[in-house]
């Protein structure tokens, strides 16, 4: 279940520490893993690591994943790895990132990489080499992207070692899903997007979303008859009308 990192920026500072904690705690409390993000849609916020240490917050093994992205110098980077390890986070979700004017981007020398520039491809086999199995390593698949470009990306992230493939936000009748589930060979994560916003959903994945009406919980009740094997991964949940709800149902998350 995603919390989104608390921004600089962000009017009331304390109100909105507060709340990320409580919600943190609930997720967690609940028995479902809890997902921080980095500098989301290029927004400047407080790493993960840095909400949990100083906010107090538990990492229960296994529970616990962080965004990385290639926006970062290379201190930055192995600031924010390195305190990841020392918590005990167990996974990191290895992105490219949106990015700003305001972010630096990581550099092919920083990473011993022979390329034009950095991608999360080559983000993750660098990390993979520094830090080895201290984590899990998991990487993302954009089924709006064209077929071919997208699974050969997927190809050379399950080369570069990821262990496990989270989707961007499904949708019902998606070809492309259908065949991921069947040929991938590590686990698959599907995104749920738990708000009925349509517009914040096209704009999470780059296009027009050609529906006229979503109803969230409709969605994941939809993708667990569809895909009973594959977990779900929650974006944009509504902890005051739908966390209670997730919870009396049963609803576990990775």
């Amino acid at each position: 279940m995603e919390i989104p990192a608390v921004k600089h920026s962000a009017d009331k500072l304390q109100e909105r520490l507060n709340r990320f904690a409580e919600r943190y705690r609930r997720i967690v409390e609940a028995g479902h893993g809890v997902c921080l993000t980095d500098n989301a849609m290029g927004n400047l916020a407080f790493q993960g690591h840095e909400l949990i240490r100083e906010l107090g917050l538990p990492v229960p093994s296994g529970r616990v994943m962080v965004h990385i992205n290639t926006f970062h110098t290379r201190k930055e980077l192995h600031e924010i790895v390195d305190s990841c390890a020392e918590m005990g986070v167990g996974e990191l979700l290895v992105v490219s990132g949106d990015g700003s004017a305001r972010l630096p981007k990581l550099k092919p020398s920083d990473l011993e990489a022979d390329v034009p520039g950095i991608t999360s491809v080559e983000l993750l086999a660098y990390l993979r080499r520094q830090y080895k199995d201290i984590f899990r390593y998991g990487a993302v698949f954009n089924q709006y992207e064209p077929p071919e470009h997208e699974k050969e990306k997927l190809r050379r992230k399950l080369e570069a070692g990821a262990e496990f493939i989270i989707t961007q936000p499904v949708l019902p009748g998606d070809p492309e899903i259908g065949e991921l589930r069947r040929t991938l060979p590590v686990p698959l994560f599907l995104e749920v997007w738990m708000s009925p916003k349509i517009d914040l959903l096209s704009q999470c994945v780059g296009r027009k979303i050609g529906i006229s009406s979503y109803d969230p919980l409709e969605s994941l009740e939809n993708m667990h008859r569809t895909y009973p094997e594959c977990p779900a991964y929650l974006a944009m949940v509504d902890f005051k009308t739908q966390f209670d709800q997730l919870a009396r149902s049963g609803e576990k998350t990775a």
